[in-house]
């Protein structure tokens, strides 16, 4: 009797401290008021967009098939379609086919800016042209909407930052801090000659930017269950990039005479094992500030998980998981991608290769994953090697200074609706090349996607809304003029 009255009691005081500690979770965040938005040429940039999206800048991994003559002529359509920009800002090619562009600022002593696009784009899958509603490299504008590949990934922030700067030009406007614009040439296929030479040259020159600013994070609606309003995710940090070849060699011969298990079966074996044995779930930031800022505006049992993490955060982890987008921000993922083996349909391959990625959660590293890998294949005849690029998951940016304020201020100009909440990159951009010259690295793309859009990055149908365009061109104005104005250093 004396323990279950003290088991009562706990529980009381259990219920008590959950329930106050929900009540101290705030009230969902007002809509901003509605302010004057700086006029876009709306036609002429969907136009222009169209344009740059009629340019195939498609990287391969087999690099020598692809065809760099396209790089140009997109330079040539940037200098035609922004005559302002380019007398205002000095142009620089980098490793052929990489762009710097330098609009020096009135104040040297002022700590510059970076912001970060790539020109390149994924190719189609051949065999699924057929499944787009308008040719991928037509650049065609039907229905409200520009389509082809690359209208989201990543033409669309490389020119709504040119229109942006073209506008700011013509409005008479100076910055104070230098503004770098730095375009990558191959960041879909890692960005080891583009992102990374502009990053070494950038640092051989001294300069270190006050942040950067990439890709990554999106202005979602629908996305968050239970969350009405569209979610702003800008992300303070990226996860890190690790593939690993799985190879397993045989004698080969003829199919009527099989061993036990064949070069194809060993090799399967070990791809099922890495499935079967994935990461754990683990919740830690960013994404616990994340779901922080978003609890008020969830429904009242995740509100009460969430206000109480010190208790609930393996359950609340666990429970991401269940989900392959909200998994993806609390484990290290494992996605086979890519197989190998065999010549005849009657003939025993001599070996077998299978590709294996991993994008790992800020907290791991590459080599907790190789470890780990190696303890899930557990065999002697299966080799295991890293592909030559890897990195490490991005160190996590602050959410309490000037460049987050001024991001969170120009979102709640530019789309009063939403709600704003720090995020995790669950891919890979070229913002991670940027450590040694910009410790602050955001990642934010300024655009209204639903969870469907989502699916048409590098997939059919990439599109992007004309309306959404121009939200993006005036976010960029309005950042940049809040960032780097006179009137408003980062301090």
């Amino acid at each position: 009797m004396r323990l279950t009255r003290w088991l009562c009691g706990a529980l009381v005081i259990l219920v008590g401290v959950m329930a106050a500690n929900t009540m101290l979770v705030g009230p969902v965040p007002p809509i901003a008021p509605v302010v004057a938005l700086p006029a876009v040429d709306v036609a002429g940039a969907a136009r222009r967009l169209a344009g740059a999206l009629r340019i195939p800048t498609v990287t391969l991994n087999e690099v020598e098939r692809v065809d760099w003559s396209q790089w140009p002529r997109l330079h040539a359509h940037l200098a035609l379609s922004f005559p302002a920009a380019h007398r205002a800002m000095r142009r620089e090619t980098v490793s052929d086919y990489s762009l710097l562009y330098t609009w020096p600022g009135t104040d040297p002593k002022a700590p510059p800016i970076l912001l970060l696009a790539h020109q390149d784009v994924v190719p189609v899958e051949p065999g699924t042209e057929s499944t787009w509603e308008q040719p991928p490299f037509d650049g065609v504008i039907a229905g409200g909407f520009v389509w082809g590949r690359g209208a989201i990934d990543d033409k669309a922030s490389l020119m709504a930052q040119m229109e942006a700067v073209e506008s700011l030009v013509n409005s008479g406007f100076r910055p104070a801090r230098t503004i770098y614009l730095a375009y990558g040439h191959d960041e879909e296929i890692g960005g080891r000659d583009g992102a990374m030479a502009i990053a070494r040259l950038l640092q051989s020159r001294g300069v270190h930017a006050e942040f950067s600013l990439d890709e990554g994070g999106v202005l979602s609606r629908g996305v968050f269950k239970g969350v009405e309003r569209p979610v702003a995710m800008i992300s303070t940090a990226e996860k890190g990039y690790v593939s690993f070849r799985l190879t397993t060699h045989d004698t080969g011969g003829h199919s009527a005479r099989p061993p036990a298990v064949t070069a194809i079966g060993r090799l399967a074996r070990a791809v099922a094992r890495l499935q079967d044995q994935p990461r754990p779930p683990r919740l830690g930031p960013p994404v616990d500030a994340m779901l922080e800022r978003l609890a008020p505006a969830l429904p009242l049992t995740q509100r009460i998980a969430i206000a109480n993490l010190w208790l609930t955060r393996p359950l609340v982890a666990w429970q991401m998981a269940q989900a392959p987008l909200t998994s993806a921000l609390v484990r290290t993922t494992t996605a086979p991608t890519m197989l190998r083996a065999g010549i005849k349909d009657n003939v025993l391959p001599t070996g077998a290769q299978a590709v294996v990625n991993f994008r790992v959660l800020p907290g791991e590293s590459v080599a907790e994953v190789r470890a780990h890998v190696n303890r899930a294949v557990d065999d002697d005849r299966v080799e295991v090697a890293p592909l030559d690029f890897s990195s490490e998951p991005s160190a996590v940016a602050d959410t309490g200074n000037a460049t987050f304020r001024a991001l969170e201020q120009t979102v709640r100009e530019v789309f009063p609706e939403a709600l704003i909440a720090p995020g995790l990159v669950i891919g890979a951009t070229d913002n991670r090349h940027y450590a040694a010259v910009s410790p602050a690295r955001y990642n934010f793309l300024p655009i209204e996607i639903t969870d469907a859009d989502l699916n048409r990055i590098h997939g059919a149908n990439e599109r992007i809304g004309i309306e959404a365009f121009s939200r993006a061109v005036q976010f960029y104005i309005r950042f940049l003029r809040t960032a780097a104005s006179p009137g408003a250093p980062l301090e």
